[in-house]
């Protein structure tokens, strides 16, 4: 750790304002980031989160349509979507929506892209 941050955000939804105060601790040293250069790694971070990996889950997997609610199913299921996104990703597949449903139609694509054969 080389950093502690203090991030203060202030925000009005329906004419309602909230303030709210952040910490982060972060292992890039002074030298090489400023306040400002902390506070743009910080929203590139969270926006990567937010539109990489939540809008994705949304949309392409329907995460928040899900009906399941009981015990440790929905961790273990987003486990699972997790671990095939970042199969997606690492097999540099950017089109993910489309490759799912073409799985889905046939999932002898899948096994054929995971090397599995006849």
């Amino acid at each position: 750790m080389q950093q502690v941050c203090r991030v203060e955000r202030k925000r009005t939804i329906a004419g309602k304002t909230t303030n709210e105060v952040c910490y982060f601790t972060t292992s890039v040293s002074r030298t090489s980031a400023n306040a400002a250069q902390l506070l743009a790694l910080s929203r590139d971070h969270w926006g990567a989160i937010e539109n990489g990996l939540h809008y994705v889950r949304d949309e392409a997997m329907a995460e928040d349509r899900s009906t399941i609610f009981r015990g440790h199913a929905p961790q273990n299921l987003a486990a699972m979507r997790n671990a095939a996104l970042n199969w997606l990703r690492r097999n540099e597949i950017h089109k993910i929506a489309p490759t799912l449903r073409s799985f889905t139609q046939n999932p002898l694509r899948l096994f054929t892209k995971l090397g599995y054969q006849n």
